[in-house]
């Protein structure tokens, strides 16, 4: 009989992956927590209006779990997290100290087609300023992204921030004539063409209704690689981002313009220069979610970083740190000769003095047991065969340098943390 598939598009993380998805969680809430940012979070489960409101119909109609429940009611499961974000802030604005600086990291659901870089369960870290209307909170948002790159060893070699600004693009379509109706449109070609390499043609605009000289200006809008000193806005923007430091990351990018309607402003995007892979993170400025969601208007910022993509780029650069699976310090190893009790009273008071402690029942040979402390990386051994427990005694085995003591059973937690704190003993 064949084991029971996992679900498509969903990931098993074992000991040595969970490790790793440990620490990146630790670096995004320093890299939060370094810029002033409170972590929230909101429910995995939404009402199907609330991402109808703008996230725009794909998003909705294709790329979402939904399900009616048992009272008739549609539910999402959370695709992303910044209208939930506009939810809570409107149901609690009068309460709300502003500016706002908030942060989460949790799961999210995506009825995409898996394939490298993309799954339909992953987990998202969203970061977002709300209550500041002005280009340098843009800043700051590139400039922490920028932070947490180089704190997981992704240098500007590797990784760059393309930015570019809603606002300049509505103007750039102004001077090409093109009908409100039809800027979606325009907006969600360029967008596929982006993520695409360049693959869309400028024809597919023509069938949408656009006029062969307006398809051919907004390609070549594309190439204007220094439009951005037309538009105030981005010119503050840059300002902002070399006050902080982020300048060797951030490049302007007329291309980058996001596919979710409620992106009234900068925009911006990061990804891998060897290209190949999706976008690791993407955002920009939101200054009428809010108020699409029963609130009143509140100017925000902000940004949403997937887990599959950067995993990836960090596994195949060796950015991810040699990280033992197993949290134990000491493994009390047991004897055939001497009743399990001993050693499980022996790991209880070894954690009652701080340590992180488990036994070995005695069901194996000691040879078997160090092996798995070795395959575990786990540092210190703790033996208790007839001897010691005769005489009181522990011996502890120090498995990363060789030293060997047999003490007395009192003494054994100051030992083994005076060994853990200091570099590893030899014999």
């Amino acid at each position: 009989m064949h084991p029971i598939s996992p679900v498509k598009g969903t990931r098993d993380f074992f000991p040595e992956q969970q490790a790793r998805r440990r620490w990146l969680a630790e670096k995004i809430r320093a890299a939060s927590q370094a810029f002033g940012y409170h972590e929230y979070e909101a429910p995995y489960l939404e009402r199907l209006d609330l991402y109808a409101a703008r996230s725009g119909e794909e998003l909705v109609r294709e790329q979402s779990f939904v399900f009616q429940d048992r009272g008739g009611d549609w539910i999402v499961l959370r695709p992303e997290l910044t209208p939930s974000l506009a939810r809570m802030v409107a149901m609690r604005k009068s309460t709300l100290a502003l500016p706002l600086r908030w942060w989460a990291y949790g799961p999210f659901w995506r009825y995409e087609k898996p394939q490298k870089g993309r799954s339909r369960e992953f987990w998202q870290w969203n970061i977002d300023l709300l209550g500041i209307d002005s280009p340098w909170a843009d800043a700051e948002l590139v400039a922490i992204a920028a932070h947490f790159f180089r704190s997981v060893g992704l240098g500007p070699d590797r990784i760059q921030i393309s930015v570019n600004d809603r606002r300049l693009v509505e103007r750039q379509m102004d001077s090409l004539s093109i009908p409100k109706d039809l800027r979606p449109e325009v907006l969600h070609w360029i967008d596929r063409r982006e993520s695409s390499h360049g693959s869309q043609r400028p024809e597919a605009l023509v069938g949408a209704g656009l006029t062969s000289r307006q398809a051919e200006g907004v390609r070549g809008l594309l190439d204007q690689r220094d439009a951005w000193r037309n538009s105030e806005e981005l010119a503050a923007f840059f300002d902002g981002i070399s006050a902080m430091g982020a300048s060797d990351y951030v490049v302007y990018s007329p291309s980058i313009v996001r596919g979710l309607d409620y992106y009234t402003g900068t925009v911006f995007e990061a990804r891998d220069t060897t290209g190949g892979l999706r976008a690791i993170l993407g955002g920009g400025r939101y200054d009428d979610l809010v108020g699409d969601v029963g609130g009143e208007r509140l100017p925000g910022v902000g940004f949403a970083m997937g887990d599959v993509v950067l995993s990836l780029i960090l596994e195949e650069t060796g950015a991810f740190p040699d990280l033992a699976p197993a949290p134990t310090q000491v493994l009390v190893l047991s004897f055939p000769e001497v009743s399990d009790a001993h050693s499980v009273q022996l790991a209880g008071e070894l954690r009652a003095a701080g340590l992180r402690a488990e036994w070995y029942p005695a069901q194996d040979r000691v040879p078997k047991q160090l092996k798995y402390a070795d395959r575990n990386r786990i540092p210190i051994a703790a033996l208790l065969g007839p001897q010691e427990v005769e005489g009181g005694q522990v011996t502890l085995k120090d498995l990363r340098g060789g030293t060997q003591v047999t003490i007395p059973r009192a003494e054994a937690a100051a030992t083994a943390l005076a060994w853990l704190a200091g570099p590893a003993t030899s014999s």
